[in-house]
């Protein structure tokens, strides 16, 4: 990554969180500084996105600067298209909400991981029902993963938001992509009638390709179809900071593109329960769209040497104890 423009993301975040612990109340400040970021603190890898409380300062309940400071935590670590991701999965659940009758401010959990006025590695994440966003920085870089949005329902058929498809690119570019296969193709890229009920790394701590099927390789693709599964790849990249981004992609690029490959599952039509998924042997992106009768889609993407900051961390750690 270039160096400079990595210590202006990392000095952008920084700020967005010195901010953060401006406006915060002592009490709050120790509930936000519930975790370390050294590798060995079990707390660096525990995430789910799915409902319910987690360690660290709740948005609930806090007051409108307090607020506004969370808001900007995203969109720091973010493009502008991935913190509209960001903002949206909250907006989609505050839907979600009121269909069901369900009152309240939003649920969703804040933590400071480490010291970001320290020479030392940190970080923080956002954590609540479809949005998991984990950030770690040190003085190498940035890394921006794992990474999951999810909306539910996946389009919105009432309301203000009515026709609203939050991740509907994501489902779009990979349904014209098994749709572009022929027979042959498909019958490699297909590997179940019926899709999964999740994403298939679920919330592990260590994804690795092996979890996910193998699919049809891009090697195998027409050129075509070559440049929907770059398009669809470079969409998820794309969610990251813009130089975070470009790195993945460069490495992707330098390893070798043929190592991505594209496995789908499910009914094609716009409607059908469907998952698919992009894997190369460190790059994991997974789709589902298959509870509430496919309308209630995740998406996330993986990394098997940057997720938690792994590579940072051991660069540092190592350069420390040389």
């Amino acid at each position: 990554m270039d160096g400079h423009r990595s210590e202006a993301a990392a000095a952008q975040v920084r700020e967005a969180v010195r901010a953060l612990l401006s406006v915060l109340e002592p009490e709050q400040v120790r509930e936000l500084r519930a975790g370390s970021a050294r590798p060995d603190a079990p707390e660096l890898r525990e995430w789910t996105y799915l409902p319910g409380p987690r360690p660290g300062l709740p948005t609930e309940g806090l007051g409108r600067r307090q607020r506004d400071a969370v808001d900007a935590l995203p969109a720091a670590a973010h493009s502008a298209p991935g913190a509209a991701l960001a903002r949206g999965a909250i907006e989609v659940e505050r839907h979600r909400r009121a269909m069901v009758g369900a009152t309240g401010a939003d649920r969703y959990w804040v933590r400071l991981l480490g010291d970001p006025d320290g020479d030392g590695p940190w970080g923080w994440r956002m954590n609540g029902h479809h949005l998991a966003v984990h950030v770690l920085i040190t003085a190498a870089g940035i890394r921006v993963t794992p990474h999951s949005i999810g909306a539910e329902p996946a389009r919105i058929t009432d309301g203000p938001q009515a026709g609203r498809r939050l991740l509907g690119p994501e489902e779009d570019l990979a349904r014209d992509l098994v749709t572009d296969l022929d027979v042959g193709r498909r019958a490699r890229a297909v590997f179940a009638a019926a899709p999964p009920d999740d994403i298939l790394t679920r919330a592990d701590p260590f994804a690795g390709p092996d979890l996910l099927p193998a699919g049809l390789p891009y090697a195998a693709m027409t050129p075509g179809q070559r440049r929907l599964l770059e398009r669809l790849v470079r969409r998820y990249l794309g969610r990251a900071p813009a130089e975070y981004a470009r790195e993945c992609w460069s490495d992707t690029v330098a390893r070798g593109l043929d190592a991505l490959s594209f496995a789908w599952a499910g009914g094609r039509a716009p409607g059908d329960r469907h998952y698919y998924c992009v894997r190369t042997p460190d790059l994991l992106i997974e789709y589902d769209n298959t509870q509430d009768d496919g309308n209630h889609a995740h998406s996330v993407r993986r990394h098997v040497r940057h997720d938690w900051g792994a590579d940072l961390l051991r660069a540092h750690y190592t350069e420390q104890h040389r």
